[in-house]
């Protein structure tokens, strides 16, 4: 049963809203780390869209498939590699990248199974982390990441800039950057190394070179 909007946590609502706003109607999608399978029930639903998963969890594949999605169990790479060069339209990782083991090769695989990929993360530069950090001396705890240092899923941290100068080493274009404050209200792009909580960026594979702006430090 899919929930109904005023039912979906509220954490989650505009981090996924934002998300499929940058998806086309009736676009053929891959949700890699799909969780409990929400996004791509409401991908399905509302815009038309043919949805397939990958999530490593039991528990969660489970939930997708008594919402009638068809997900694999296992991992990422391996789930992809069953997949044909161009078979999506749209990939998306939605807050996992920094959860991969290895988030280079699972950015290359992404793009290369789908046109385009839609990344989201929790922003490490932000100035309340940076602030706990240089204050407390302790590894920050904050709304997007609740975790503390020894139980965090989150093994490969990292910040819009380093996002896009990975980008920029890649030559991956950017298609469309969305941020939100670590509360999940959007924000504009200003700053947004200091002061976004959350990070979406919708890529894609560039035919030249293409310029990124690192932003502040």
């Amino acid at each position: 049963m899919i929930l109904p909007k005023r039912d979906r946590p509220a954490k989650l609502r505009l981090d996924y809203e934002l998300i499929e706003s940058l998806i086309p109607d009736g676009a053929k999608v891959l949700d890699l780390g799909c969780g409990n399978g929400q996004l791509l029930a409401d991908l399905v639903e509302r815009k038309g869209c043919v949805g397939r998963g990958i999530d490593i969890d039991e528990a969660s594949v489970l939930e997708c498939v008594k919402r009638g999605l068809p997900v694999y169990h296992g991992d990422m790479i391996e789930g992809m590699s069953f997949y044909r060069d161009g078979q999506f339209d749209v990939a998306v990782l939605s807050q996992t990248l920094q959860q991969t083991a290895g988030p280079p090769d699972v950015i290359r695989e992404m793009l290369r199974v789908a046109r385009r990929g839609i990344i989201s993360f929790p922003n490490f530069g932000h100035w309340g982390v940076r602030l706990q950090l240089l204050l407390a001396g302790r590894m920050p705890r904050t709304h997007a990441l609740p975790h503390h240092w020894f139980n965090t899923p989150n093994v490969h941290l990292c910040t819009v800039r380093d996002f896009r100068e990975f980008c920029a080493r890649e030559n991956l274009c950017k298609v469309e950057e969305v941020y939100l404050t670590p509360r999940y209200r959007r924000m504009g792009a200003w700053l947004a190394n200091w002061r976004a909580g959350l990070a979406i960026f919708q890529i894609q594979r560039c035919d030249g070179p293409c310029a990124w702006e690192g932003g502040p430090a």
